[in-house]
């Protein structure tokens, strides 16, 4: 069923990413794009990977924020009462979509009070928690994980976030300097 799942959602990745390459408007793009990666998060979420589906959301946004801030000093369209009928009924046909993921992946959680890590004899948790502090030596089980059983995979999660931000920041800092300066002129113009 998760095959199926997870088969659909890119389906749909596939139909944003001709969007975002076939459409002339620059803000529609990057909508696309954000929700391309939106539901690989979706994705990682489905096959089990929740650290890489939030890092995935996480630096998502970042890169929406940067881009949607690049596309609108280049593209002053405003959008009127028509709008194109394709767009309007992808658009709805995708939020249906993810209202039923969203709808299935609730009916999907176990009850209150029965943890999910007891349905899973193999699970890595039980690992963790049974024998983390053998094989550690950690006194603490959250950091014995993030360090020593997911130590590359965390440290490779806090590069991407922090050059995402770092990314932020440097164009942030390059249009305030522009602001400072005068209207478009920078430093070196003067």
């Amino acid at each position: 069923m998760v095959e199926l799942l997870v088969s659909m959602l890119i389906f749909f990745m596939i139909i944003g990413a001709i969007i975002a390459l076939e459409t002339t408007d620059l803000l529609s793009a990057v909508i696309s794009i954000g929700a391309i990666g939106s539901v690989a998060s979706i994705c990682y979420l489905f096959v089990g990977a929740p650290d890489i589906a939030s890092t995935q959301l996480v630096v998502e946004v970042l890169i929406i924020i940067i881009l949607i801030r690049a596309t609108i000093r280049h593209d002053l369209i405003t959008i009127d009462g028509d709008r194109e009928f394709f767009g309007l009924t992808v658009t709805l046909g995708l939020i249906f979509v993810l209202f039923l993921f969203g709808f299935r992946a609730l009916s999907n959680l176990f009850e209150f009070g029965n943890p999910a890590i007891s349905q899973f004899a193999e699970a890595p948790s039980n690992r963790y928690l049974f024998s983390g502090f053998q094989e550690t030596g950690a006194n603490n089980i959250l950091s014995a994980i993030l360090f020593d059983y997911r130590g590359l995979d965390t440290f490779a999660q806090l590069g991407v976030l922090f050059a995402g931000i770092w990314g932020a920041f440097a164009i942030m800092r390059v249009q305030s300097r522009r602001k400072k300066t005068g209207k478009g002129e920078s430093n070196e113009d003067r």
